[in-house]
């Protein structure tokens, strides 16, 4: 018999539930002393609904820089590890799994295109693994960014993977179930695999062998502090890149990531098509015109973008790349059957899956584990109608699906340090009516499961 969502599975000794994992999201829970308390506000839900894994969303590797949006969580001390001991026991309160992303946006980060977090550290240099590709440097004799650039030297490239390994051993000291490695959207792991990024001389450049030297020399900083806790990654492509961007990473040099990923030791891999940009090829969808437009975030969006022209250049652009990455259902599922064929380790695919149906349809093809993102925004609670439908009432015919329309007027307000939360009129008063017919609750037998 195929497995479906409610099967359960083990990814290296990791006994999960069921296949339905929360994709990772920015939670933006800031680093003060609430930011536990708001990381249990969000993350708990989804745990208490069913879901089999959770991964948590990018936490820096280092205190200061390396964030890709406004307050971040970074798990780079002890001390932060041992406040997060609250979350992780939570989470397995309820009998699920919960794994740290981990990451660093080189250049990507805050201090590349957020005008008051630039203002506020103003001795903080973006980690580059090259100079700036032509059109990037464009963009900033426009004004449209500011690049300082620190470039990697060899010996920096070492220090920054040992901060991934040290805050992958505080995240097994908080008690996390694994590590979970951002290695695409375009961070700083991406940087170094992509020939768009990196045009280094020495053994972390080049040659598409030497490009994967920094994953590998992640992977081990990580090994070494985690032992046998479960390590998996994302793999990126960058083939969803406009056609005249050259060189960028293609489909079959992402197989080969793969590959090379399961010979040097991950245990699971998350299969990413992209772009070489941080655009909408992450989040695809509608453009957000009500969260543009929204007069409660206009002053900070021309803050954190230079004045209210640039604010305009920003969204004009937002909505021009909404019209080249339309929304498409499962977007990443093609990428992951091909690296599931290739590899023997479980794959992960998220990226535009709404319905149980089609999950259920991807499951022991194009992956072993579902991933749902966008959609706990508005629902943080899914879980519970789309997992164990016989024991909730609900005949599999009936084909739940997220109420979520991708419309990503969540994602906008978040470059103004917004949460992520739906705004959408339509899609919260769909959820307030499930809530209302008790659509968010699990059947007692669920509950004396747990």
């Amino acid at each position: 018999m195929s497995p479906d969502l409610d099967t359960g599975v083990v990814i290296a000794g990791l006994d999960l539930s069921n296949r339905l994992y929360r994709a990772p999201l920015l939670e933006c829970a800031g680093d003060g002393p609430e930011a536990v308390d708001r990381l249990v506000d969000e993350l708990e839900p989804a745990a208490a609904a069913g879901v089999g894994l959770i991964c948590q969303g990018t936490m820096p590797v280092r205190r200061e820089g390396g964030r890709v949006a406004p307050n971040m969580t970074h798990l780079a001390s002890s001390d932060r590890a041992e406040e997060l001991r609250e979350l992780t026991e939570t989470v397995h309160d309820h009998g699920a799994r919960i794994v740290a992303q981990l990451d660093h946006g080189g250049i990507r980060s805050l201090e590349t295109w957020h005008r008051p977090y630039r203002a506020a550290n103003p001795g903080l240099k973006q980690l580059a693994v090259s100079r700036p590709p032509r059109l990037l440097g464009l963009a900033a004799r426009a004004g449209l960014l500011d690049y300082d650039l620190d470039v990697l030297s060899t010996e920096g490239v070492y220090d920054l993977a040992a901060d991934f390994g040290r805050s992958a051993g505080h995240a097994a000291a908080a008690g996390y179930d694994g590590i979970h490695l951002a290695g695409s959207n375009m961070g700083i792991v991406q940087q170094f695999l992509s020939p768009y990024y990196n045009r280094r001389s020495d053994e972390f450049g080049g040659s598409f062998r030497n490009r994967l030297r920094f994953l590998d020399l992640v992977h081990d900083e990580i090994r070494d502090r985690v032992g046998d806790l479960p390590v998996m990654t994302k793999v990126p492509v960058e083939t969803a890149a406009p056609p005249l961007v050259r060189p960028r990473l293609s489909l079959s040099e992402g197989v080969g990531i793969a590959e090379h990923a399961e010979r040097i030791g991950f245990d699971a891999l998350a299969p990413v098509v992209g772009s070489t940009f941080w655009d909408l090829s992450l989040v695809r969808g509608e453009h957000p015109e009500q969260a543009w437009n929204d007069e409660r975030f206009a002053a900070d969006y021309e803050a954190v973008f230079g004045g209210r022209v640039r604010a305009r250049l920003v969204a004009l652009a937002n909505r021009l790349q909404a019209t080249h990455y339309d929304f498409e259902s499962a977007w990443n599922a093609d990428f992951c059957r091909q690296v599931r064929e290739t590899t023997s380790l479980p794959v992960l695919c998220e990226g535009g899956i709404r319905g149980r149906a089609e999950m259920d349809s991807l499951i022991g093809d194009a992956c072993d584990l579902v991933g749902v993102g966008r959609p706990f925004y508005a629902e943080p609670r899914l879980p519970a109608r789309l997992l164990d439908l016989d024991t909730n009432g609900t005949t599999p015919t009936e084909d739940p699906r997220a109420v979520c329309e991708s419309c990503n007027n969540c994602t906008i307000p978040q470059v103004a340090g917004e949460r992520g939360v739906c705004r959408t009129p339509a899609v919260m008063k769909e959820t307030g009516e499930l809530r209302q017919a008790g659509a968010y609750e699990r059947s007692s037998s669920d509950e004396r499961d747990e």
